[in-house]
């Protein structure tokens, strides 16, 4: 679906258009176009691709969607996959974007995302100085836009590990933490898959043999990569601060049973020792001294029993009970 297409010069909005006249205004110097779409269906992308002359792998790949984030090069355009992730019932929804970059146009594609870019154009509206370097600062704009939404993903799941961290020594929450645990590990890895891919290519935009569109604006993308690496070292923190979690919560379970089979082991002693003396004072054999001795039952009793006590009070004096 198309959500705008709109000309630019100069740095100043100039109109918006109909998809029928974009090759117009394509001839005209200084101009560039900048559309935007939200999940467009293959007819739509088939007809940008002959309004831009875009490159039939790049259209497959925006239309297909469920993209591994990547910058690749085909001819004088840019194609850029980025995924956008937002929070939903406790989990992160994926989405994507992909952006294509021309010498006089930009045309970004949101497939299953319910995130939108009127800001980013409202920014760049604003700032028509910026806007003048054209379809190069904007793709910077829309990239920024998506990197600075990972941060706030970032800091709910730092501060969401912090909540965990201060349970784990809680009696009866072993479970609960590890299932959380496991829960975050799972939205970390999905963060580091949209950001990792990025952060190996975004480079090239800004170091090296820059594209030709992305030129005029490579100090701006260097911004870009330098908050994918903050992202990037903040998960690689959130991760192995999981990890210990982990196995500290798991130790606790570990010393836990420890406990138990300490108490089990304990009790089971004292009921070993009653009941071997129990046995040898009931063998019943004719010679045995205590059978017919009128003090040897109370004399078994107290035994068993001081028995029973002396080994209750060196268990507990060792933390067994």
């Amino acid at each position: 679906m198309l959500i705008n297409c709109v000309v630019y010069q100069d740095g100043q909005k100039v109109a918006d258009i109909d998809v029928a006249d974009i090759s117009e205004w394509m001839t005209k110097p200084g101009c560039f176009i900048w559309v935007a779409m939200r999940d467009a269906t293959l007819d739509e992308l088939n007809q940008m691709q002959e309004e831009f002359s875009l490159h039939p792998l790049a259209v497959e790949d925006a239309a297909k969607g469920h993209q591994r984030p990547k910058i690749e090069e085909y001819g004088d355009t840019v194609f850029i996959v980025m995924q956008l992730l937002e929070k939903r019932d406790e989990d992160l929804h994926v989405g994507e974007v992909a952006i294509f970059v021309g010498r006089n146009f930009i045309l970004s594609v949101r497939r299953d995302s319910q995130q939108n870019f009127l800001g980013v154009r409202e920014r760049c509206e604003r700032e028509p100085e910026l806007l003048k370097l054209g379809s190069g600062f904007v793709s910077y704009a829309l990239m920024d836009a998506v990197v600075d939404r990972y941060f706030p993903i970032v800091n709910e799941l730092e501060a969401d590990l912090e909540e965990v961290e201060s349970q784990i020594f809680n009696e009866n929450s072993a479970r609960w933490n590890i299932e959380r645990l496991y829960a975050l590990k799972h939205r970390s890895s999905t963060i580091r898959h949209a950001v990792v891919p990025l952060l190996e290519v975004a480079g090239k935009l800004h170091g090296g043999r820059v594209p030709a569109p992305c030129m005029n604006s490579k100090e701006y993308f260097r911004d870009v990569h330098d908050h994918l690496e903050r992202i990037n070292g903040a998960i690689d923190a959130v991760r192995d601060t999981i990890a210990t979690a982990i196995q500290v919560n798991l130790s606790l379970v570990t010393i836990e049973d420890s406990a138990v089979v300490k108490r089990l082991a304990a009790w089971a002693a004292i009921f070993a020792a009653s009941t071997a003396m129990a046995g040898i004072w009931g063998m019943n054999f004719e010679g045995m001294p205590e059978l017919k001795w009128e003090y040897g039952y109370p004399f078994a009793l107290g035994m068993i029993g001081a028995t029973a006590c002396v080994l209750f009070w060196q268990f507990r004096r060792r933390g067994w009970l």
